[in-house]
């Protein structure tokens, strides 16, 4: 048997951390059993689907490093979908009901206010070819109802275990729309079956879903796939993550200059009993990777772990490895020089570009003791200057002002870059250079 899972996002929004980690243990989980991945939209939603998001979550999986080996548009499919309900009508599986929204939310609350569960009474299951002419006459058109057997769904779960569901505790679902467009269910245990996927792996608010499912799936002619939920993941205060409010999401991770590897390396970890730390590769996720590792607790996306991550991958870089990174951000002509010099404080790899200015453009220096800075002006050492110059300089500061620690350093970094903190100024001073030295002393901006 060969593995294959499936990705299947609706288009209707960003993808945020919670759907990247779905989509990046699918992958995980494929690649490390030689199987395939699936990139499946569930795009059926008309109204709410949109094109510039399906390219958006492309741009995102393909920057997370999770590439697909197939992909699929649910709404190209629809034919499929029609003849799999005549196969569901002619079973008498699938059955016309003619309730409007406003009479079925009647219905449930009625039902809640007597204490009962809201479940749909299958009013018209049983309707007679007299009674479904009626309602056509009123201009009602049907939505269609699943009917279920009541019995317990019961799987293996690979995550939670032995899992049951009773169906006689569910409603029938709806497949088809009054409108007849097709609701997720339907859709989605069609592609599963047609396109061999064999481990469906999900959140566990699916959980419930699964149990009608695998009566579609039997109903349809086939064998249910292996079922696996994971817990949802949340923000720090426990919140759920949503991909309408843009929180959280791939596009804003990349632009505030985070490493698509550091946010594999946490969601990958995020809910297992593995330590979370930085790996070098996604090969080494994949290596590492096993279902057996997670567990029922809730996940929290922490963002000052994700920095940490970065940072830690960052300071190990190597120019060769960074240099296209550096290109795609505008640095096309920093070197390793300037590489080596940086790293080792960077956060994001965004901020390399403000260090690109300091050294090669111009910025706006804050003066704190002006006096202090034009005596300091006047002791600058003649050119050319390497990594020694700043200790010299700094030396022959302190003998003419008495000054030390802090009361030196740090008037001379904010000057010079704008910022009191960032790389070794031994190592800054060379590629700044004595004119923009002397003139940001000076307050000008250089």
């Amino acid at each position: 048997m060969t593995v294959t899972v499936r990705f299947a996002p609706s288009p209707t929004g960003l993808l945020h951390v919670g759907n990247a980690r779905i989509a990046l243990i699918n992958w995980l989980f494929a690649k490390a059993h030689g199987g395939y991945f699936l990139l499946r939209y569930d795009d059926t939603d008309a109204e709410r689907s949109r094109p510039e998001y399906a390219d958006a979550i492309v741009e995102d999986l393909r920057w997370l490093g999770t590439l697909w080996d197939k992909k699929a548009f649910q709404s190209r499919r629809l034919d499929h979908y029609r003849a799999a309900a005549e196969t569901l009508k002619a079973a008498g599986r699938l059955y016309a009901c003619y309730e409007t929204p406003e009479e079925l939310e009647i219905k449930r609350r009625r039902q809640l206010a007597t204490g009962r569960s809201p479940v749909y009474d299958r009013a018209h299951l049983h309707l007679a070819p007299g009674e479904r002419r009626a309602f056509e006459a009123e201009g009602r058109v049907p939505h269609w109802r699943f009917r279920l057997d009541h019995k317990p769904a019961k799987w293996d779960d690979v995550v939670r275990g032995e899992s049951q569901v009773d169906c006689a505790s569910l409603s029938d679902p709806v497949l088809i729309r009054a409108d007849g467009s097709f609701l997720y269910t339907l859709p989605s245990v069609v592609d599963d079956l047609e396109m061999g996927v064999t481990h469906v792996i999900r959140g566990e608010d699916h959980v419930t879903n699964t149990a009608p499912q695998m009566q579609l799936f039997r109903a349809l002619g086939g064998e249910p796939p292996s079922f696996a939920h994971v817990p949802l993941m949340t923000d720090l205060a426990g919140a759920g993550l949503s991909k309408r409010t843009g929180g959280l999401s791939l596009r804003e991770l990349r632009a505030d200059g985070y490493e698509a590897l550091a946010l594999a390396c946490l969601l990958a970890k995020l809910g297992t009993s593995d330590a979370i730390e930085a790996r070098t590769s996604m090969d080494a996720l994949v290596d590492e990777f096993d279902m057996a590792r997670f567990g029922r607790a809730t996940p929290k996306f922490d963002p000052a772990e994700l920095a940490h991550l970065n940072a830690r991958l960052l300071h190990a870089m190597g120019f060769d490895e960074i240099k296209p990174r550096l290109e795609s951000i505008g640095l096309r002509e920093a070197g390793p020089e300037f590489w080596e010099m940086v790293r080792p404080n960077l956060a994001t790899l965004t901020e390399a570009g403000y260090w690109w200015r300091v050294v090669n453009a111009t910025i706006e220096p804050v003066l704190e003791d002006a006096d202090f800075l034009a005596a300091a002006a006047a002791l600058l050492p003649p050119e050319p200057w390497d990594a020694a110059t700043w200790g010299a300089w700094t030396a022959a500061i302190k003998a003419a002002t008495g000054r030390k620690g802090r009361d030196l350093f740090h008037p001379l970094r904010l000057a010079l870059t704008g910022r009191g903190n960032g790389p070794e100024l031994k190592n800054l001073l060379p590629l700044i250079g004595m004119k923009k030295t002397v003139g940001r002393l000076g307050g000008e901006t250089v």
